[in-house]
């Protein structure tokens, strides 16, 4: 099976992408490298995968149209997991046309490209932020979600809507997932734990928002990666799920479905580290919520699947991994294949290593 994973060099995207080729898939993936966070760590990721012969990658970017248009002329793909995106909240704040590039534009390629292309089986990237203001929980797919709080938000729940009125009016098969709170080896630098673990070991404070009286359902990477392979398998079919709708599309939740307090999730850290925390207590940051809380009932029930790795377990992981990465070189460390990759200009393709 030919597979496309956008986002490839991403969190999510990295993982996925070494899940499917160690199952003996074809992946190619494609991402823009951008700066949003360290591009070092981006191009670690990336030399990772291209030591898999199955393995094809391009620099190509979401919002260039006519560049990823041609990629699904050139190319023919069963499946597409689109994962690449522009992420977080905060962020959003400082430079709204990012997201509106990336997420809106760059989707709707991703739809026409899958469209055009008889595509088995979209699966593509929601978020939890898409609950917003919500105070029911826990978070179920059929809650309302027309409150978001943020511009990232608002293109995640966009990006549903959009998936949806493909789905119906071309039969696409479309499936939206909702991760909450994805942590792990070789995570984001820009999330919380990867910050806290960073000034823990660097002896520096830690900002500790809504004076910690905030919950996340923090949920592992493999559990993630487990519940994508699942859900991919598995396209939705054109059958009433709903009074509403009978268009080939689902979206599920994937969470812990175990919320843990902030101050808790710093003590775990804490003890991972071995070493205590200096915390700068501070108020909450606009477009940030009090709470998440996965209902994961439906994902158990289509694909017999929901995450359950315990949160110490996880950041022990995440601990090992970032002292092995960073610990000995420094915080550029990273492997002589990842230097070698560069930036190209979009439609060229970057050569294996």
């Amino acid at each position: 099976m030919n597979i496309l994973v956008t986002g490839a060099a991403g969190f999510i995207g990295y993982h996925l992408a070494q899940r499917l080729l160690s199952q003996g898939q074809q992946v190619y993936g494609i991402d823009n490298l951008n700066d949003y966070y360290d591009v070092n760590l981006k191009k670690a990721r990336l030399a990772q995968l291209q030591t898999h012969s199955q393995f094809t990658f391009e620099y190509l970017d979401l919002s260039d149209r006519p560049s990823i248009s041609q990629l699904f002329q050139n190319h023919k793909f069963d499946r597409v997991v689109h994962l690449a995106g522009q992420p977080g909240v905060r962020y959003s704040l400082e430079n709204p046309h990012a997201y509106a590039d990336s997420n809106l534009t760059g989707f709707i390629n991703i739809l026409e490209g899958c469209r055009h292309s008889q595509i088995e089986h979209l699966v593509f990237a929601s978020s939890s932020s898409v609950y917003g203001a919500n105070t029911k929980v826990p978070f179920a797919v059929s809650d309302n979600v027309d409150h978001p709080i943020s511009l990232y938000a608002a293109t995640k729940k966009a990006n549903e809507l959009m998936a949806h009125s493909y789905s119906h009016l071309y039969g696409l098969p479309i499936t939206g997932l909702r991760f909450f709170t994805v942590y792990g080896p070789w995570g984001r630098p820009d999330m919380a734990y990867f910050k806290f673990v960073k000034a823990i070991a660097e002896n520096k404070p830690i900002d500790v928002y809504n004076f910690g009286k905030m919950q996340r359902d923090f949920t592992y990477i493999d559990d993630v990666i487990e519940g994508v392979v699942r859900v991919m398998a598995k396209p939705p079919q054109s059958i009433a799920q709903n009074s509403a709708t009978t268009a080939p599309y689902k979206i599920y939740n994937i969470g812990n479905h175990s919320p843990v307090e902030l101050l808790t999730f710093i003590e775990v850290i804490e003890k991972a580290t071995g070493k205590t925390a200096v915390k700068n207590f501070l108020p909450m940051q606009p477009g940030d919520v009090l709470s998440t809380y996965a209902d994961v009932s439906d994902l158990m029930q289509d694909v017999g699947f929901k995450p359950s790795t315990p949160i110490a377990q996880g950041i022990h992981k995440f601990v090992e991994w970032y002292r092995d990465y960073y610990g000995a070189a420094g915080e550029n460390s990273y492997s002589q294949e990842a230097a070698e990759i560069e930036h190209l200009p979009n439609g060229d393709r970057l050569a294996k290593v």
